[in-house]
């Protein structure tokens, strides 16, 4: 299945289930009506959440509404915590190339414990106009259920719930000064922005398997395709390495967001003034399955409220009854919150 955020004047937004092909969606308030809720109380709630997405792709949702990236937020606002991961070796060694002092490590995966206070939507012109060196780090992400301390890489892959596109923004000349100053990333890394949707694994079909994806991250700039790199090619370590890495001394708590790092292989993008960047993870030839962060500087800033025309919320959401051969393949049922 694939969730998203809505806007609603709150910081946690509205939870909404969108349709396979990006073009639908329809308000999940009748099981949940935020993201961290579900991630609270996955095996209760996912099912139900199953069941919509479900009617919602066969065209007998209801109350389903024409899907609009620009109205969402990320897909969890407010995460328990964002760690960023290092998982192809390629990239580091390219940024040291470069002359930034980024570590190496040879025996286990580079983890960061990032800031997730500016949690961008997909639409969303992030307030860095005029920061020189300004760089996308696009990257898979994952969002957990509870890892305990000390899990193995296998049990902590059980642990992953839904699967994101993240673009962890950076400010190459000051990350230089920090590394080199032995500092911890607090200025280089102005904000996290998002791909409007999140999904289960399963619906990468054939494309998710023992922690790797095998997705092309496609990043245009201006209009003009900038690179094509592969997430599964160069990935040293998985994401159950990554999260077992992370729960080695402490353990995960739900809604934990953890980054497996860009792919190597690409030319630096530096973005100026008036520029506009797409990124989006390809899974064949069609539609990405996260949709994709389209951003433009030279827009200017502006509060991105809800459009007078959205959707009203409605008191329950549908699921289809399951089970009873004879009922109404079109009927539909309010689940209980």
């Amino acid at each position: 299945m694939k969730l998203a955020t809505y806007r609603d004047g709150s910081r946690d937004g509205q939870l909404v289930v969108v349709s396979r092909d990006l073009s639908q969606a329809c308000y999940a308030n009748g099981i949940a009506t935020r993201l961290q809720q579900v991630l609270d109380d996955w095996n209760f709630m996912a099912p139900q959440l199953e069941a919509l997405s479900q009617s919602l792709n066969q065209g007998r949702a209801r109350h389903a509404f024409a899907f609009d990236p620009k109205q969402c937020l990320a897909p969890l606002p407010r995460p328990s915590a964002w760690i960023a991961g290092d998982a192809y070796p390629d990239h580091g060694r390219a940024l040291r190339e470069r002359g930034i002092a980024w570590p190496e490590r040879l025996s286990a995966p580079l983890l960061r414990a990032g800031g997730a206070e500016a949690m961008l939507g997909p639409a969303d012109t992030p307030a860095l106009r005029g920061m020189p060196g300004l760089e996308p780090e696009a990257q898979l992400a994952v969002l957990t259920a509870d890892v305990p301390q000390g899990a193995v890489p296998s049990q902590a892959l059980e642990a992953v719930r839904l699967l994101m596109l993240v673009n962890d923004w950076v400010l190459r000349p000051v990350q230089q000064e920090e590394l080199a100053g032995g500092l911890p990333a607090m200025h280089s890394r102005p904000a996290l922005q998002f791909a409007p949707v999140a999904v289960t694994p399963d619906e990468l079909t054939g494309a998710w398997y023992l922690g790797r994806a095998a997705l092309q991250l496609q990043l245009m700039r201006n209009g003009r395709k900038q690179a094509v790199l592969d997430a599964k090619a160069g990935m040293q370590w998985s994401f159950g390495d990554l999260l077992a890495e992370a729960a080695r001394n402490r353990p995960l708590r739900a809604g934990t967001l953890v980054g497996a790092g860009m792919p190597g292989g690409g030319k630096p993008v530096t973005l100026e003034a008036g520029d506009s960047l797409r990124i989006e993870f390809k899974l064949g030839d069609g539609p990405g399955p996260f949709g994709a962060i389209d951003m433009d500087l030279a827009e200017p800033d502006h509060d991105a409220g809800a459009d007078d025309d959205e959707p009203p919320l409605d008191d329950e959401a549908e699921t289809v009854e399951k089970g009873d051969s004879d009922a109404d393949p079109d009927a539909e049922v309010a689940a209980a919150t």
